[in-house]
């Protein structure tokens, strides 16, 4: 049965637009990112990201290895596990900064020191690309109990979180000592990878359609690793920060709200 081809394209666009939505807050803010607005917008995307990783990716990878009986929960696991080494291997071998860090990760390179935070967003946004095109394709295969507007609620969960993210990046480039144009298109370069990301895993998943379980699972490993790698320690930087826990909770409820309605 041909799938109409609309659907897809929105569905693994929406995530970047919001990137660049978030990256052109550039153009309207002046001066640096205060600490605290930075960390709360980190907890808010990192309570999306988990709680897309449960609702959209885990349970359906579960649901649809219910044959296996007892040890549904098995590929699952499987796929969880190999998206965690996935992304710390990357992380390893990928020359990065972090925003807020003066030391790189990963192999010495003589890169710029914004290059390397785009990178370090860049490997940050791979992860989601990957589960949008993985629930996209496995709504295609319907291998799985996934349906369009599950997959939608996924691609604009994402969006949703990627909107901060975008200004998280676009802001402390100009910072840097980057141009407004030039932090703006590095922060909207960063959200590129998912929706290149989401097209090749798609096709790859439209070959691989039986192992859809640990696919799901896998993209679901990749982003928690983003989030506890990555996203967690910088809320947690300086003085304690109660509202980094409220913002952590909107996102997670508001995730788990738009996946379970839609």
């Amino acid at each position: 049965m041909t799938q109409p081809i609309l659907p897809i394209i929105q569905g693994l666009t929406i995530p970047f637009l919001g990137t660049v939505l978030g990256a052109a807050c550039v153009f309207f803010i002046r001066g640096q990112m205060k600490q605290n607005l930075k960390r709360g917008l980190l907890a808010f995307a990192a309570g999306v990201m988990v709680a897309a990783s449960v609702w959209s990716l885990l349970l359906p990878a579960i649901d649809a290895s219910e044959h296996l009986g007892k040890l549904a929960f098995a590929p699952a696991a499987v796929g969880f596990w190999a998206g965690i080494l996935f992304l710390y291997i990357l992380d390893k071998i990928t020359p990065h900064l972090h925003l807020g860090s003066k030391t790189p990760e990963g192999p010495r390179a003589k890169l710029k020191r914004t290059t390397m935070l785009t990178l370090a967003v860049t490997i940050h946004n791979l992860p989601e690309g990957m589960a949008v095109g993985i629930v996209f394709a496995g709504w295609l295969s319907g291998n799985v109990a996934i349906t369009l507007s599950a997959a939608f609620a996924l691609s604009i969960g994402i969006a949703i979180q990627n909107f901060p993210e975008g200004a998280v990046v676009s802001l402390p480039l100009k910072a840097e000592g980057a141009t407004r144009k030039k932090a703006f298109a590095l922060g909207a370069l960063s959200g590129a990878v998912e929706p290149i990301g989401a097209l090749i895993t798609l096709i790859a998943a439209e070959i691989l359609s039986p192992f859809m379980p640990y696919l799901l699972s896998f993209a679901a490993g990749a982003m928690i690793y983003v989030v506890v790698e990555e996203m967690l320690p910088e809320v947690s930087e300086g003085d304690h920060f109660d509202a980094g826990t409220i913002l952590f909770a909107v996102g997670f409820t508001l995730m788990m709200a738009l996946d379970s309605a839609l």
